[in-house]
């Protein structure tokens, strides 16, 4: 073996043991009738011989890889990045390995990478999606040809051909509204970061919504790009204005850390001079010089259901109609949210 590389048939000889049964422990299978002493006897040699089973051919005997995909929006957006380390742990206790792809908030990677990781070597893809009717009929053709997908997604979900799990930013955003509202706030700017040629979902619409009914406030809906260089850009042209905007609520955190940005460099204190809002909820917003109010998303609960979904749709043991996952959001009211001066 010296020098080899290491060979199941390897492994069973130092622990003593037949090769199906060394392989049926290795691979952790339900049908294995072994002792407790075997299993670690097994496991043991293993490790001192530096075994590693060969992907490929776990999967051709099993059928199965073992691993799953996530398929994130921007690696350099915090929220994607905490959301990826909480997945990961919920996939990591189901005894999968994880691969993920980021499509960098542009639309024609995406529809790339979103065709390509359904060939690469993995059981099902859970992925945040930019708009479902822009992938309709992808994602009709993988459902037929059973391929397991979850999306992640706001925009299309209605009659989607895929399990789907969302947060309800509905009630986060309302918590929002009232809470500003409540301290004298009557004029806002909603801060609408996308990609070119994306929709940008329910957000907007929802805090519009929730101002309108009061009757004597008005918001403004401002689109700008996904960086928080672009953030920061379009939000010091906004508080720049003579008649700026009393509170700044933007569509995810990483936004509104950029029009925090923003009122700093124009010395504008925040909430003093401007109160802040955003949206996700990451670790992050507490850790802020100012810290960040924002509409939280159960983040564990999404990765759960999410992960449930999908090992039941690899299993065959979910139900065949495409189902749908909402959770409420909660404003979290933190430093960067104060009463008009």
């Amino acid at each position: 073996m010296a020098g080899g590389k290491i060979r199941l048939k390897d492994v069973a000889e130092r622990a003593g043991v037949a090769v199906n049964t060394a392989s049926t422990i290795l691979n952790r299978r339900p049908n294995s009738w072994a002792s407790k002493e075997t299993e670690e006897r097994v496991f043991l040699a293993a490790k001192d011989l530096g075994y590693r089973p060969n992907r490929a051919a776990v999967a051709l005997r099993s059928g199965r890889f073992n691993t799953v995909g996530l398929l994130i929006a921007d690696l350099e957006n915090p929220f994607y990045t905490h959301f990826s380390r909480v997945f990961g742990n919920e996939v990591s206790g189901r005894g999968y390995d994880l691969v993920i792809e980021n499509w960098q908030t542009d639309l024609a990677r995406e529809k790339k990478l979103l065709e390509e990781v359904v060939h690469r070597n993995v059981d099902g893809v859970v992925a945040f999606v930019s708009d479902l009717e822009e992938h309709r009929d992808f994602l009709e053709h993988q459902t037929k040809l059973g391929f397991p997908i979850v999306a992640l997604a706001m925009p299309g979900i209605k009659g989607a051909p895929v399990d789907v799990v969302v947060p309800n930013f509905a009630t986060g955003l309302k918590e929002a509204a009232d809470c500003l509202h409540g301290l004298g706030h009557r004029r806002f700017c909603f801060l609408a970061a996308r990609s070119e040629g994306q929709r940008v979902g329910g957000r907007p619409a929802y805090f519009r919504e929730v101002i309108q009914k009061f009757g004597d406030a008005e918001v403004e809906v401002v689109d700008c790009g996904p960086s928080i260089e672009e953030a920061k850009s379009v939000g010091r042209k906004i508080l720049e204005e003579k008649d700026r905007p009393s509170a700044m609520v933007a569509l995810n955190d990483l936004t509104a850390i950029g029009v925090m940005r923003a009122a700093k460099d124009l010395g504008l204190n925040v909430p003093g001079d401007v109160s802040v809002v955003g949206i996700d909820g990451i670790p992050l917003c507490e850790q802020l010089q100012v810290s960040l109010s924002s509409v939280a998303q159960p983040h564990e609960a999404i990765a759960g259901k999410a992960v449930d979904f999908l090992m039941k749709r690899i299993e065959g043991t979910g139900d065949k109609t495409p189902q749908l996952a909402e959770f409420s959001t909660q404003f979290v009211q933190r430093e960067s949210v104060g009463p008009v001066s």
